[in-house]
């Protein structure tokens, strides 16, 4: 790991954006590039690999049109810090999810490659930097994308981890690991509970809005947390409202979220659980 500090003028310690899409610029095809949001410009990025230690992976919703739009952010420590930014469920996250499913040993250094395809698709391959070897797995359009996700969470667990703001300006700074994950100075808890559940199960935002507007509130945080506590629960139901009956979803949930809670598990893990529980119904609502 390169911990050599250049002295002198230079740019200011921000995070290194790549953004996974494919342009093409005078025939030339990229599969990634950096963003200006000042110029609203794209910069395409030559560079097909990133080669780097693998510290966390990160799921964000922006807000685009007035929806959520999920997104992965990978955070890699090289030269500088990087995060590249997919879709959540673009070719290029889910193949790098499977290819890094497997990896048993973080510590090393992984190259990340974006191989522009046809049509808009980037796909990614993930190699072992130090053996050169590319890290397979065969591609299966059915994995649990949730479940692979926790899964290569829990093994970055003692990576180091970086500060990064949620404006992305803010300088990045490294913590030691924590068994506990990193309260916010700004975000109240109960708003950043339900944003995050918001995201989890792509809940519109309007909606929140307008159930709030019913309280006489702005935010989460001005209510009670026994009403936040059925809010959140409406909104996981609210999920699975196609999946499944509403009895069973009512009735799951009792069991598998609160009482995962009450046995001492995080809620937004507890949820996602329940959710890879519904999801694998495959029963039919209406044949119910």
């Amino acid at each position: 790991m390169n911990t050599e500090i250049k002295l002198g003028l230079g740019n200011p310690p921000y995070p290194i954006y790549l953004y996974v899409n494919k342009l093409e610029i005078d025939g030339q095809a990229y599969g990634w590039y950096n963003y200006d949001v000042s110029l609203d410009k794209k910069t395409p990025v030559a560079d097909r690999a990133l080669t780097g230690y693998l510290s966390e992976l990160r799921v964000t919703g922006k807000d685009f049109k007035g929806k959520d739009n999920i997104k992965l952010d990978i955070v890699v420590f090289a030269d500088d810090l990087y995060i590249v930014r997919s879709g959540i469920e673009t070719n290029f996250t889910k193949s790098f999810l499977l290819a890094a499913s497997v990896v048993e040993d973080f510590s090393r250094p992984l190259t990340i490659v974006a191989t522009p395809g046809g049509e808009n698709v980037v796909f990614c391959g993930l190699h072992d930097a130090i053996s050169k070897t590319k890290i397979r797995r065969d591609w299966d359009a059915n994995a649990d994308w949730a479940g692979l996700l926790q899964q290569i969470q829990s093994r970055l667990f003692t990576r180091p981890k970086y500060d990064l703001d949620e404006d992305e300006r803010d300088r990045p700074v490294v913590q030691p690991p924590s068994p506990t994950p990193a309260k916010s100075n700004t975000v109240h808890p109960q708003d950043l509970r339900v944003k995050q559940v918001r995201i989890l199960t792509n809940y519109p935002v309007d909606l929140i809005k307008e159930w709030l507007q019913f309280q006489d509130a702005s935010a989460p945080s001005q209510l009670p947390v026994a009403v936040v506590d059925r809010l959140v629960r409406d909104i996981c139901l609210a999920w699975a409202a196609d999946k499944v009956n509403s009895d069973h979803a009512s009735s799951s949930y009792q069991q598998q979220v609160l009482g995962a809670i009450a046995s001492g598990t995080p809620e937004i893990e507890a949820i996602q659980q329940w959710m890879n529980y519904v999801a694998g119904l495959v029963t039919p609502v209406a044949s119910r």
